[in-house]
């Protein structure tokens, strides 16, 4: 007699509920606390490495500045804005003004990873060379493990009277940046509808991140001003060298103008010379008095637009020692390698009932 073999369509699906579900759950939990010796003998381990962890474990100090920004004017309608301001009338506010500081764009400013290396090589103290860079890789014992590297194998150091960096001191200056960058430094702004940024920073060492946190914020502010007012910075060099040069050639000819004068009244009427010399002088001493006029009338007006699109940093709240400092307790630091640890063996026993 020949046998029916099964089809594949014969076969039905085990039909799905919820209570085959919660009855597996309950199963595999009751199994694993039947192994409840093996999960005590897991879970005090894991307390002792939480409670090691706890005590080993660097405490951290971290340093908030809350600052504003005021917005500059902007450049396109500087000039005008500074002549129409003697007036009484404010033209340039009626455009908005877009700068580097303004909006988000600062959350990402304060974080670049060139003004970050800037402020990495500051001093850490008022006299020597010193560097923050320095102080960071001491603090995180990093200099030692790069001497114990087999690759690096010497002393590395960040001086801040070095003109060069070596192709090594470059990477591993780089190295620091992008950890601070990723785990030590954070910039938010803690109200959307207002103008306050906030500037966080974490580290080990206490004075090291207060420095860090307000160099930070310097070191923004100062490239910040540096490229919004460049240009005109500029014009107003130029006008102020161009106005102490005819300023000069002007009081030199005043000196010639009184000469020629003085020498008309004692020359003899039947020559012609003195009158012209003196009339000469007296002409180039006008022209060079209205050329004068004109170049400090222009120098105030680009002064007075650079007053006005030089931006202004505020600092709210400043880091003040003592910095909050932070510190898991060892309680804690072993309870919580408890739970992990017997998490983890519980997990490894299901997985072995399955096998």
């Amino acid at each position: 007699m020949q046998e029916h073999s099964p089809n594949i369509h014969d076969i039905e699906e085990p039909e799905f509920s919820f209570k085959n579900i919660l009855l597996n759950w309950i199963n595999n939990i009751k199994f694993v606390l039947r192994q409840w010796k093996f999960l005590l003998i897991i879970g005090l381990i894991g307390a002792v490495i939480g409670f090691g962890y706890g005590l080993t474990k660097k405490n951290t100090y971290t340093a908030n500045l809350t600052f504003i920004v005021e917005e500059a004017k902007p450049s396109g309608g500087s000039v005008l804005s500074a002549l129409s301001g003697s007036l009484g009338f404010d033209v340039g506010g009626l455009n908005g003004g877009n700068g580097i500081l303004s909006g988000d764009n600062v959350l990402q400013l304060v974080k670049s990873h060139s003004l970050i290396k800037k402020t990495l090589l500051t001093a850490y103290n008022d006299s020597g060379n010193y560097s923050l860079a320095d102080k960071y890789a001491d603090t995180y014992d990093l200099k030692t493990k790069w001497l114990n590297n087999k690759k690096i194998g010497q002393t590395i150091n960040f001086n801040t009277d070095k003109n060069n960096f070596s192709r090594l001191d470059d990477s591993l200056l780089q190295t620091l940046i992008k950890r601070i960058d990723e785990e030590d430094i954070d910039i938010s702004k803690p109200d959307k509808k207002l103008s306050f940024f906030q500037i966080t920073v974490t580290m080990c060492d206490e004075r090291l991140s207060k420095l860090f946190c307000e160099r930070l914020l310097k070191t923004t502010t100062d490239f910040y001003i540096e490229a919004k007012t460049r240009r005109t910075r500029k014009n107003v060099e130029r006008l102020q060298s161009r106005a102490d040069s005819i300023g000069l050639l002007l009081n030199s000819k005043t000196f010639n103008a009184t000469e020629a004068d003085r020498l008309l009244l004692d020359a003899n009427p039947i020559y012609s010379n003195p009158s012209v010399n003196a009339e000469i002088s007296s002409r180039e001493k006008g022209m060079l008095g209205s050329i004068y006029s004109e170049i400090v009338k222009n120098l105030e007006i680009s002064k007075t637009a650079l007053i006005q699109e030089t931006p202004t940093v505020q600092i709210v709240d400043e880091p003040e020692l003592p910095l909050k400092k932070n510190k898991m307790h060892v309680l804690i630091t072993a309870f919580l390698g408890a739970v992990i640890a017997v998490c983890i063996g519980g997990l490894f026993l299901l997985y072995s009932k399955r096998k």
